[in-house]
């Protein structure tokens, strides 16, 4: 059973960090929106949309890199 559960949490974070870098991507579009628009307030609000996305994004995929490396090696033992 421990290996199931290793296997499935392996499973999850290979999903969190593709999910992460689809956000991160989100995130970057997100930024290159700020470049087509006009008032201050809307370059504003796309910047910060577009920095949240990406740290959420950033985040995701370090805890999943984290949570990968410790199953893998402990997987070998």
């Amino acid at each position: 059973m421990e290996t199931n559960e290793k296997n499935a949490g392996i499973k999850a974070a290979q999903i969190n960090n593709a999910l992460g870098f689809f956000i991160i991507s989100f995130g970057v579009i997100v930024l290159f929106a700020m470049l087509y628009t006009e008032t201050f307030v809307e370059h504003m609000t796309d910047m910060v949309a577009g920095l949240t996305l990406i740290s959420i994004g950033g985040g995701m995929i370090w805890k999943a890199k984290t949570t990968l490396k410790k199953l893998k090696t402990t997987n070998d033992k």
